[in-house]
């Protein structure tokens, strides 16, 4: 009987402990936006090599995203901001490791990301388009059917570009031949070069190629993609509510007070409409 009255006790003063740690808020996960404002710094995971979002000049990263988060982080005074310059291919993986706090580059708002990950208020058209020579014959994406097109591995734009050639091959064409590069503007090169005859890529990104070369480029309109916008990042756990929605409060003032258009009109030379209030669920 002993021995049952003492493992009894022992089995109650087990759970009185863990539900003790349990309340502890000590020993609970901290609020992520708090966290940051004690240490006094907030780690940003890009891809700067982007135009015009963002981009390296002169050791700097500049471009769109890095003038919003500039203007968005005067509401978080006293927090550095350590920008981590990263392959695209390291992003989502490394936000999800918790290898940083939050994702400031340019995230096509994916079905897939969108419920795997926070995806903020839209900051930009993502919409898909083809790039050719200036000289090219291609007057539609289709009719690149059995040409080679460029894209980046693992991007939203080189799934557009397989959607496209399983819709052709359905059609009984051929499909395009897609190439895939670890960044987009070793696919310009290519293209350039007569290597590849088109790059899938998004129509803000291709205005700007084209605007820096516009006798060597240009872009077959209308854009061949389903609509989708552009967006950063956030993980999708309690810790990272917080600071998901101080970013997405700084979105929205940017895009309701204007800065966000007269940025766009800065950097691509025209304005984008993209919602304030949500961002719209993905259809792919």
């Amino acid at each position: 009987m002993k021995l049952f009255f003492s493992s009894t006790y022992f089995f109650l003063f087990c759970l009185l402990a863990l539900a003790a740690s349990a309340a502890d808020p000590c020993t609970a996960k901290a609020d992520l936006l708090d966290e940051i404002k004690k240490r006094g710094e907030i780690v940003i995971g890009t891809e700067a090599r982007f135009p015009p979002f963002e981009f390296v000049e002169n050791g700097k990263i500049v471009g769109y995203s890095a003038d919003m988060l500039e203007l968005i982080m005067k509401d978080l005074p006293g927090v550095k901001v350590n920008r981590l310059d990263l392959p695209w291919q390291g992003i989502l993986p490394g936000l999800a490791a918790g290898k940083f706090d939050y994702v400031v580059t340019s995230v096509t708002a994916t079905r897939e990301r969108y419920e795997r990950y926070h995806m903020s208020l839209p900051i930009a058209d993502a919409t898909v388009a083809m790039l050719v020579k200036a000289d090219s014959p291609y007057t539609t994406p289709e009719s690149l059917a059995g040409a080679t097109v460029g894209s980046q591995v693992g991007s939203a734009q080189l799934l557009a570009l397989r959607e496209l050639s399983k819709r052709l091959e359905s059609q009984g064409q051929k499909a395009v031949k897609d190439k895939e590069y670890v960044s987009f503007d070793e696919a310009y090169a290519d293209l350039a070069a007569g290597r590849l005859q088109g790059v899938s890529q998004s129509f803000p990104n291709l205005s700007d190629a084209v605007k820096k070369r516009p006798n060597l480029f240009r872009i077959i309109t209308p854009p061949y993609g389903p609509p989708v916008y552009f967006s950063w990042a956030a993980r999708k756990d309690a810790e990272s509510a917080s600071l998901a929605a101080f970013f997405d409060a700084g979105l929205r003032k940017l895009n309701e007070n204007g800065r966000m258009k007269a940025l766009q009109e800065k950097w691509f030379g025209f304005v984008m409409d993209v919602p304030s209030d949500e961002l719209p669920v993905p259809v792919q």
